[in-house]
């Protein structure tokens, strides 16, 4: 009488059941079908169903009422969006009736950073670094669904036919009979409970949610910009005006999944009242660069080439409206003006930033300095202005380096996640 009839799992993890401790390390994310994954989704990677050959190749059985439903998104069909609800109120179930004999006596739930989207290329990383522990599996995710903003939500109620968070939560708490109302919790991090949640989702469906407003930069890197005041600075690709050596850099060595590299670049900014001054100095330049090429006119394939990336959102209040600027290391530059919060996303390469910049390279040190002048970025910059920036660089023509100092972290490499950006602070 379950979902389950015939089942599998490892011989090690049935003897640390039956005498010892079994431990559920899931990552805390979004995911395209199930909503969201933690503990209880968990399950599915410990379990086989054994009613087919061979039997580690049948997880995909669990949720195999999407196969057809799959298949029919792939051929552009009208989407059946109650089969795709009812798919996955039969997966819950499934994961509830395997979870009764397969239930973990640790949860140890890792955000940090936690990740919105779709689980798999679309991941937009929280602001904060948590993480969610406890003994029982169904509380854990209940926090965890509230902390994904996917706890009683209106807009996925609409999406998926009443259903306020993950049908697999809902399923659990009726299988294993736990109230999921308003569990108690306890800890360093329970404040973050207080306030609305940001929600990024992106499902396997046709839908999206994505709350709307400001996006925080707690916990990213932040940058400081010196006031030029009445000094001056000659673009010249030299770095050796004063005002360069009041502006703290920032220094960086991991790329956009934050794995450490042995490359180091270093930023630094100067401000006016409507010009924004960068230096940019890049340790470990391998300087794959065509010459040939004019620096008077657009390189719209510069991101091919070695070259390092601002993406600058003037407004905090609409963080997916920014600007983006490729600098090369022989003077070669791109620029245009990106608004996301459009469907689809629009890119205005017309868009000039009115950019000067000189460059100095060294083959023998390998090493490449860049020195620039942004007019039409920012306008009325003021002391304590805080910007979202995002600085990233891309090395190598073999083995291609896409350095980032706030991680994207996204699947494969990708800069243009706003909500991964860090902050410029203007001092006075």
């Amino acid at each position: 009488k379950t979902n389950v009839p015939t089942l599998l799992m490892p011989k090690i993890l049935a003897e640390h059941l039956d005498h010892g401790m079994f431990i559920s390390l899931p990552k805390v994310k979004a995911h395209r079908f199930a909503v969201f994954s933690l503990g209880i989704k968990g399950t599915q990677g410990t379990i086989d169903l054994s009613d087919a050959s061979p039997a580690f190749n049948q997880k995909w059985r669990m949720h195999k009422e999407i196969v057809p439903l799959m298949k029919a998104q792939k051929l552009g069909e009208p989407e059946d969006r109650a089969a795709w609800v009812h798919a996955l109120e039969i997966f819950g179930e499934r994961i509830a009736d395997a979870l009764e004999i397969n239930l973990p006596d640790v949860v140890l739930a890792e955000g940090a950073p936690a990740m919105g989207g779709d689980g798999f290329q679309k991941l937009f990383p929280s602001d904060e670094l948590y993480a969610i522990g406890g003994t029982n599996v169904v509380l854990v995710d209940r926090i965890g669904a509230q902390m994904l903003g996917m706890w009683d939500n209106a807009d996925l109620a609409r999406e998926l036919g009443g259903h306020t968070t993950s049908p697999l939560l809902e399923a659990a708490a009726r299988k294993l009979e736990v109230d999921i109302s308003s569990p108690a919790v306890d800890g360093d991090g329970k404040g973050l409970l207080d306030k609305p949640r940001r929600v990024d989702f992106d499902a396997m469906m046709s839908f999206s949610i994505h709350t709307e407003g400001a996006a925080s930069t707690a916990g990213k890197p932040q940058v400081h910009a010196a006031p030029l005041g009445p000094e001056t600075i000659t673009v010249d690709g030299k770095s050796d005006d004063p005002a360069w050596k009041r502006a703290t850099a920032a220094t960086w060595d991991t790329d956009w999944s934050g794995k450490k590299t042995s490359v180091v670049t270093h930023a630094r900014f100067v401000w006016s009242k409507d010009v924004l001054y960068a230096l940019l100095e890049n340790d470990g330049a391998r300087l794959f660069a065509d010459a040939t090429a004019p620096t008077s006119a657009e390189r719209p394939t510069l991101y091919k080439e070695d070259c390092d990336e601002l993406f600058l959102a003037p407004s905090a209040d609409h963080p997916k409206k920014y600007f983006e600027l490729e600098l090369g290391p022989l003077g070669h530059y791109m620029d245009a003006s990106i608004d996301r919060e459009a469907s689809p996303p629009k890119i205005d390469l017309a868009w000039s930033s009115g950019v000067v910049s000189a460059t100095r390279t060294d083959a023998i040190a390998h090493t490449s300095t860049i020195e620039a002048r942004i007019p039409n970025v920012v306008s009325g910059l003021a002391p304590g202005d805080k910007l979202q920036l995002g600085l990233f660089r891309m090395e190598g023509k073999d083995k291609r380096l896409y350095l980032a100092w706030s991680p994207t972290r996204t699947n494969k490499p990708d800069f243009h996640v706003p909500d991964a950006f860090g902050a410029l602070i203007i001092d006075p």
